[in-house]
């Protein structure tokens, strides 16, 4: 007899941490801390953005699309471009936003799913639009 075991559709294989690190470290850094006034540090913010449905949407929406324009995170200004990663799957997509929310102390959340960032790919937004959906999120959910 053959026994073969089907993962879940929502399962994630692939390493958050890995793909992080390939992807997103040399902007973000390897801990997540990011550069004041360069890059944002995710480290303790992803997870409690995405704390709120409209939070969750909000990260897989910036991984997808990225994000263009003038933003302050915590008192410090970025007026820099984060590119969209739609170039990776939506298992990678969800590993690596799993990755971050558990950062800075780990292990990784799993606050995301592949069905989020399914989702998501089908609503295309312009870089330069993220920045009126963060502002929006801000004012229904004050972001850290």
């Amino acid at each position: 007899m053959l026994c073969l075991s089907i993962p879940a559709g929502s399962a994630i294989a692939a390493d958050g941490t890995a793909l992080f690190q390939s992807n997103c470290s040399m902007c973000h850094q390897p801990n997540g801390q990011g550069v004041p006034g360069q890059f944002p540090a995710l480290a303790g913010r992803v997870g409690k953005i995405a704390s709120t449905p409209e939070g969750r949407q909000y990260v897989v929406a910036v991984a997808l699309n990225g994000i263009m324009g003038a933003i302050t995170i915590q008192g410090n200004s970025y007026a820099g471009f984060m590119p969209p990663f739609k170039m990776l799957a939506d298992d990678q997509v969800a590993a690596i936003l799993n990755h971050v929310a558990g950062l800075p102390d780990g292990p990784d959340a799993t606050i995301f799913t592949v069905q989020d960032v399914t989702a998501a790919r089908g609503k295309s937004i312009a870089p330069s639009a993220m920045v009126e959906k963060r502002q929006a999120l801000d004012a229904l959910h004050p972001l850290p």
